[in-house]
C-alpha cells in the first residue's frame, strides 16, 4: 500500500471555479480541462465534482482519457482535443466529440461515422491562428467549408482556435490578431454552413484578461487547479495538498546521507526523516541536497542528501517529529507555484508529475 496522497479540496476547487466564472455572463458555457489525469489531480475525482458545479463541457487530450470517464459513468460531454488518427470506432461507440484539425483526420473520421451508420454526429473544428501546432489554417478555409458543406455524416458542433501567449501582456498585439483571424475565420465558416456553432478560444488566462472575447464558451484549465500566470494566484486557492507520512526517524552523527553521500552529518547528532515519495512520484530530484524545505508540525524541514525513486529524506532535528506525521510537498506552503519558480518551470508540471501510484483522496 503507498502511502502518499494527493488531497483535493472540494471547497478550495469550487472557490477557483466560481472565481472563473464570475468573469462570464449566464449565457457563455464552460469547458473544464481534465486531460493529463486532470492536471494530476484525477481526471474522474475532477470530471466528477465540476459535473456538479454546472459546467457544461469536458476536455481531455486522448480518446483513451474520455472513455476513461465516461465508463466512470460521466454524463458531461466530452471534447477529445487530440484525436490524431485510428480509433475513431471507439470514439463512436463511447460518444465522445472528436476535434478535426487536419483533412486527413477528418476523412478518416467520417468514414467511420459512416460505417457505423451514423449521422450528423458531433465535431469540433481546430483553426490555427498562430499556435502553430495543430489546426486548419486561413490558406485551406475554402477547402474546408466545402468539406463541411457537402457532408452531412458529421455536424459542426464548435469552432474554436488556440491563444499561445494570453498572459504576456508583451505579446498583447500578437493576441489580439489571433483573436481577430479566429473570429474572422470563424464568421466565413458559418456563414457558409448557415449555421451558427459554439465558438470558443479563451484558456485560463484569456478569461481574466481577455473577457469580452468570451464569445459561447471558454476553457478552464490551469486556473480550476489554483494556478494563475496573469495575477499571481492572488485570487485562487490551491486545489490539492500533496502529503505522505514519515515512516521512519533516525538519530544521526558522523554519517552520509544517500546516494553519492550527498548528505552529511557531522559531530552534532541530527534527526532524519525518511518520506516515502520519490522522483518516481512527481519529487523533482533538483529538490534534493536541502534546496527546499517542506513544511512538518508547523516547521519548514529541509531536504537532505539525493532524492530516491520512491524516498527521501528530511533533516526534521527540532521538529519534534515521530512516525505518522505527514508532510505537505505542495498546497499552501510550499506552493506549487514555489516549487515551480524554484525549479524553473511551470505549476503544469508539477500537478502532472504526480504519480498514478499516489492515492486521489477528495475532501470538503
Amino acid at each position: 500500500m503507498h502511502h502518499s496522497t494527493l488531497r483535493i479540496s472540494r471547497k478550495n476547487l469550487l472557490h477557483n471555479y466560481k472565481y472563473y466564472h464570475s468573469k462570464i455572463t449566464e449565457s457563455t458555457k464552460m469547458l473544464v480541462l481534465v486531460k493529463a489525469n486532470g492536471y494530476g489531480h484525477g481526471d474522474v475525482e475532477i470530471a466528477r465534482l465540476v459535473e456538479g458545479f454546472g459546467a457544461n463541457y469536458l476536455g481531455v487530450a486522448f480518446p483513451c482519457e474520455g472513455i476513461k470517464l465516461k465508463k466512470a459513468g460521466v454524463k458531461l460531454p466530452i471534447i477529445i482535443l487530440t484525436p490524431g488518427t485510428g480509433g475513431f470506432e471507439e470514439i463512436i461507440e463511447y460518444g465522445l466529440e472528436p476535434s478535426l484539425a487536419s483533412f486527413e483526420t477528418a476523412f478518416e473520421f467520417v468514414e467511420s461515422v459512416k460505417k457505423a451508420g451514423k449521422r450528423d454526429y458531433p465535431v469540433h473544428i481546430k483553426l490555427d491562428t498562430g499556435m502553430s501546432r495543430v489546426g486548419f489554417n486561413p490558406r485551406q478555409l475554402i477547402e474546408l467549408t466545402d468539406f463541411l458543406k457537402e457532408n452531412t455524416y458529421i455536424n459542426v458542433k464548435s469552432i474554436f482556435s488556440h491563444l499561445s501567449s494570453a498572459e504576456y501582456i508583451i505579446h498583447d498585439n500578437f493576441t489580439l490578431n489571433q483573436i481577430d483571424e479566429f473570429s474572422e475565420m470563424y464568421s466565413k465558416i458559418s456563414d457558409e454552413l448557415g449555421y451558427k456553432p459554439i465558438k470558443h478560444i479563451l484558456n485560463s488566462s484569456g478569461i481574466l484578461r481577455y473577457p469580452q472575447y468570451q464569445f459561447d464558451m471558454v476553457r478552464l484549465g490551469i486556473g480550476l487547479y489554483g494556478s494563475s500566470y496573469v495575477d499571481g494566484s492572488s485570487y485562487l486557492m490551491p486545489a490539492a495538498e500533496l502529503q505522505a507520512p514519515v515512516i521512519n526517524v533516525s538519530k544521526v552523527s558522523n554519517r552520509s546521507i544517500g546516494y553519492g553521500r550527498y548528505g552529511r552529518i557531522g559531530d552534532e547528532v541530527r534527526e532524519i526523516a525518511t518520506i516515502p515519495l520519490g522522483y518516481a512520484d512527481g519529487i523533482n530530484r533538483h529538490l534534493g541536497r536541502g534546496n527546499i524545505s517542506f513544511s512538518i508540525n508547523g516547521h519548514m524541514a529541509p531536504t537532505i542528501g539525493n532524492i530516491c525513486m520512491d524516498m527521501f529524506m528530511m533533516d526534521v532535528t527540532g521538529c519534534d517529529v515521530k512516525v505518522g506525521d505527514i508532510v505537505t510537498i505542495f498546497g499552501e506552503n510550499p506552493s506549487a507555484i514555489y516549487l515551480a519558480n524554484l525549479l524553473d518551470t511551470i505549476t503544469y508540471e508539477i500537478f502532472t508529475s504526480v504519480s498514478g501510484r499516489v492515492k486521489r483522496e477528495v475532501c470538503d
